[in-house]
């Protein structure tokens, strides 16, 4: 289908730089071009893969991202924005207000082709509801045990990784995997797998955290068993670099105390 380049006043379509933009990233030697655009932007999806495909004989592939509009709720209620009416309100606006950490992980909690409801109430609450507390709660209790022991003056052997079993066996299985989920985010250009991973993991650290609560046997600190300490250290020392290491994928902060 044709599509409108110059106007017959002799300005220029939006099309026209769009045209110029990929044409210039395909010049400059790129081998894969990606774009990112809103979900009304569908109709467009077509016409700039054609574009892509003929200035470039069809060498370069391009790859389009459509995600679905974010919906902001104050007091569970939608905020009315409108262009026309000129009432809006901006990312940095959202970031100054609940934090740049909070806005980029919330983001990540949902598939791009997902609409989003963007509640300021939830986003800072702390509860098992909120996705960005929920993962640095994880990595602050494991931050913690290092002062704990500390306080303790405990002196612990070599880890011997042996005496671990059960749940602590599927805590390190998962926190394995991690490698290969940042490869598979990577290649799938899917960003919120590390976000849904980050989640399962800490709700894996804190299901076996809880378990001291019901037997006193089950706790990370044990003053008269520094070997299986030393063991459960380890295993939770390794989480929390896991953690923060997906964390500072994404640009987030890895929380050490909170309050």
């Amino acid at each position: 289908e044709d599509r409108p380049v110059q106007k017959s006043d002799g300005t220029w379509t939006y099309f026209a730089p769009d045209i110029a933009y990929h044409f210039d990233k395909a010049e400059r030697g790129y081998d894969l071009l990606v774009d990112v655009l809103g979900a009304d932007h569908g109709g467009y999806v077509r016409r700039i893969r054609a574009v892509v495909e003929a200035l470039t004989g069809g060498r370069v592939p391009l790859e389009v991202r459509l995600i679905q509009l974010v919906k902001l709720l104050k007091d569970g209620e939608p905020v009315k924005m409108s262009k026309r009416a000129g009432t809006f309100v901006t990312l940095g606006e959202v970031v100054e207000e609940v934090g740049k950490d909070v806005v980029r992980f919330v983001m990540l909690t949902k598939r791009p082709e997902s609409p989003m409801d963007f509640d300021f109430a939830k986003v800072v609450e702390q509860s098992r509801d909120n996705p960005v507390f929920y993962v640095q709660y994880a990595h602050a209790r494991i931050a913690s045990l290092g002062r704990r022991l500390a306080e303790s003056g405990m002196v612990l052997p070599p880890a011997d990784l042996s005496l671990l079993s059960g749940e602590e066996l599927g805590v390190i299985k998962l926190a394995a995997s991690f490698p290969r989920l940042i490869e598979q985010a990577a290649e799938a250009r899917e960003p919120h797998r590390i976000a849904f991973y980050l989640n399962d993991l800490a709700a894996a650290f804190h299901s076996r955290w809880n378990a001291g609560n019901d037997d006193p046997q089950a706790r990370f600190l044990l003053v008269d068993r520094p070997d299986l300490t030393a063991a459960r250290l380890a295993m939770a020392g390794a989480v929390g670099q896991v953690i923060r290491n997906g964390l500072a994928v994404i640009g987030v902060a890895a929380a050490e105390e909170l309050n």
